[in-house]
C-alpha cells in the first residue's frame, strides 16, 4: 500500500490534500500561491501542526519564486500572512523563522528561491523522520494487547510523514498490541470521523467511531486500556494544547487509572511557554458549530463559543513521546 502524503512538493508546485473534502472524496489542491496555501491553513484544508508548518515553510518559500526585483517587500507580506493563520501550533512559527533566517542571510542571492526551497524540503524530511522515531519509541507503552481511544487526527494527514499518535497506535497494531481503535468523532469539525477513520480504514485496522461524550461510559465499563493523542503546542513544564475534548479525556483517564499519552514531535514544544497559561488559544467562527457541510442544523443567530484547543495540565499526562525519547512527569523541556 502506498504510504498516505498529506503534502508534497513535484513539479515546482505544492500539492495538499483538500482534508474537508474526506473521506467521501480524495481531492488536491496544487499551488505555487503562498496565499493559497495560507488560506488551506485556514480552512483547515490542511491541519496538523507538523503540516501547518512544513505547508507554512514551502509557502513562504514560493513567495519568492519569480520575483526578481523587491523579494524583500513580497517575503515580509507572505510571512505576515501566514504568521496569523493558526496560532496556537507552535509549528507554524518554528518553519516561519527558519526560512525567515535563510532569507535575511541571502535575499540578494541570486539562488534566493532554491535556497528557500531546500531548507523547507529539509523541515518536511526532518518531519518524516521524526514520524518515524515517535512510533518507534511509543511502543514501549505496550505490555499486552489493548483496545485504545484516540482523539482528532494524529496521523499523516497531520504531519508530514506518517503521522504521531495515530503512527504509535499503527505500529503498535501491527506488532500485535492492539485489538480496537474507538476513535471520537471530534466535533465540531469530525476529524476523528473523518479523517482519523479513513486513515485506520486504508491501513485496516479494526476501529469504532464514537461520540465525543461516549468515552466515560467506555472507560467505566473497563473498555479502554489507553487514551493517546497528539498535542499543537506543549509548554515547558508539559502543560499541553490539543483538540478541543482532549482535557476532557485526560480527566476520564485520571478518574479511571487509565494512561493517558500525548506523542508529538519536539517541534511542537514551545520553550517560550513556562505553562499551559501562556499558550493561546484559538477561537473558530460561528458556522462550525452551527452547520455541518454547509447545512444548518440549529439558528444561525445563536450566540457560541468555539475554541479549538483546550490545555491539558501535565500532571494528567502519563507520559510525552517524541522522536527523543518518552518523558516522564514532572517534565522540563527547557533543554530538549
Amino acid at each position: 500500500m502506498q504510504p498516505i502524503r498529506s503534502i508534497e512538493y513535484k513539479d515546482d508546485k505544492l500539492h495538499i490534500i483538500n482534508q474537508t473534502k474526506l473521506p467521501l472524496q480524495l481531492e488536491y489542491i496544487v499551488t505555487d500561491n503562498y496565499e493559497r496555501i495560507g488560506e488551506a491553513i485556514e480552512k483547515l484544508e490542511i491541519r496538523g501542526a507538523p503540516a501547518i508548518g512544513i505547508a507554512a515553510a514551502y509557502a513562504l518559500a514560493l513567495s519568492v519564486k519569480n520575483i526578481s526585483e523587491d523579494s524583500n517587500y513580497n517575503f515580509n507580506n507572505a510571512y505576515r500572512r501566514l504568521s496569523i493563520t493558526r496560532p496556537t501550533a507552535v509549528n507554524l512559527f518554528y518553519a516561519l523563522n527558519e526560512i525567515k533566517k535563510l532569507f535575511e542571510r541571502n535575499q540578494t542571492d541570486r539562488n534566493l528561491f532554491e535556497i528557500l526551497i531546500n531548507r523547507a524540503k529539509e523541515i518536511h524530511e526532518d518531519d518524516i523522520k521524526k514520524c518515524d522515531l515517535i512510533a518507534k519509541n511509543g511502543l514501549s507503552i505496550f505490555n499486552n494487547t489493548v483496545t485504545v481511544l484516540t482523539h482528532c487526527n494524529t496521523g499523516a494527514l497531520a504531519t508530514g510523514g506518517d503521522g504521531t499518535a495515530l503512527n504509535v497506535i499503527r505500529k503498535g497494531f501491527e506488532k500485535g498490541f492492539i485489538d480496537l481503535v474507538y476513535v471520537d468523532e471530534t466535533r465540531p469539525l469530525l476529524q476523528g470521523s473523518r479523517l482519523t477513520a479513513w486513515e485506520l480504514n486504508n491501513y485496516n485496522i479494526p476501529f469504532k467511531i464514537i461520540t465525543d461524550s461516549t468515552a466515560a461510559m467506555l472507560m467505566k465499563e473497563g473498555k479502554v486500556g489507553l487514551v493517546i493523542t497528539g498535542a499543537d503546542r506543549i509548554a515547558v513544564n508539559g502543560d499541553s494544547a490539543n483538540k478541543i475534548g482532549t482535557y476532557n479525556l485526560a480527566v476520564l483517564c485520571k478518574h479511571h487509572s487509565i494512561p493517558f499519552y500525548i506523542a508529538a514531535p519536539t517541534t511542537t514544544i514551545d520553550l517560550t511557554s513556562a505553562t499551559g497559561d501562556n499558550i493561546k488559544i484559538e477561537e473558530r467562527g460561528k458556522k462550525e458549530i452551527l452547520e455541518i457541510n454547509g447545512n444548518k442544523i440549529t439558528a444561525d443567530n445563536y450566540d457560541v463559543f468555539s475554541p479549538a484547543f483546550d490545555i491539558t495540565p501535565y500532571s494528567l499526562i502519563t507520559s510525552i513521546i517524541t522522536e527523543k525519547s518518552v518523558y516522564q512527569p514532572p517534565y522540563n523541556f527547557q533543554n530538549v
